[in-house]
């Protein structure tokens, strides 16, 4: 199945200066929003800039990692695919799936093991409960729903007072649009 993706250039840029830091960075933001092409954007520009970095990418919503149910079993599975000497980059999707994720991840960024990223669905990843978990350590990065310009693209059609209607009938979530 192709996916029909689109760029999502401003949220790419708020997100490229924390690469390499010692940050957690989340993405959060309602389901089917996005949340995990923006992990998939992120993963191909540290390539480009990183040729040698190690990616360590875990999907929560793959049966190859239903294993990964808890704290103790991510921090197995990241230091088991920890490569030395290299930089390695950790990619969780819907991380909130793993119950008390957020020791691990602090172990592993105190530890400098690894620079991660996350998504994580408003529906229970509320700011208040990451600014508990993971106190001064993370970025939180809301992705939001396509704008009119974006919506355009997506859909690949033009500019119209129609397809303006289309927009504001369907609203700005990826997979809900009007097939020709």
């Amino acid at each position: 199945m192709k996916e029909n993706l689109i760029f999502r250039k401003q949220y790419l840029d708020k997100i490229r200066p924390f690469i390499g830091n010692d940050l957690i960075k989340i993405i959060t933001g309602q389901r089917r929003i996005g949340k995990s092409y923006m992990l998939k954007q992120l993963i191909e520009e540290i390539k480009k800039d990183h040729p040698e970095a190690h990616i360590i990418y875990i999907d929560k919503e793959l049966e190859e990692f239903s294993g990964i149910r808890n704290s103790a079993d991510l921090h197995n599975y990241v230091k088991a695919n920890i490569a030395k000497e290299k930089d390695n980059f950790l990619f969780i999707d819907e991380v909130q799936e793993i119950e008390s994720f957020q020791r691990c991840l602090r172990s592993l960024i105190n530890q400098q093991e690894c620079d991660i990223y996350c998504t994580g669905s408003n529906a229970t990843m509320l700011s208040v409960e990451l600014a508990t978990l993971l106190a001064g350590r993370y970025m939180e990065f809301p992705i939001h729903g396509l704008s009119y310009l974006e919506f355009l693209e997506f859909n690949r059609i033009v500019d119209s007072k129609e397809n303006l209607n289309l927009f504001l009938t369907l609203g700005g979530m990826p997979y809900q649009y009007q097939e020709s």
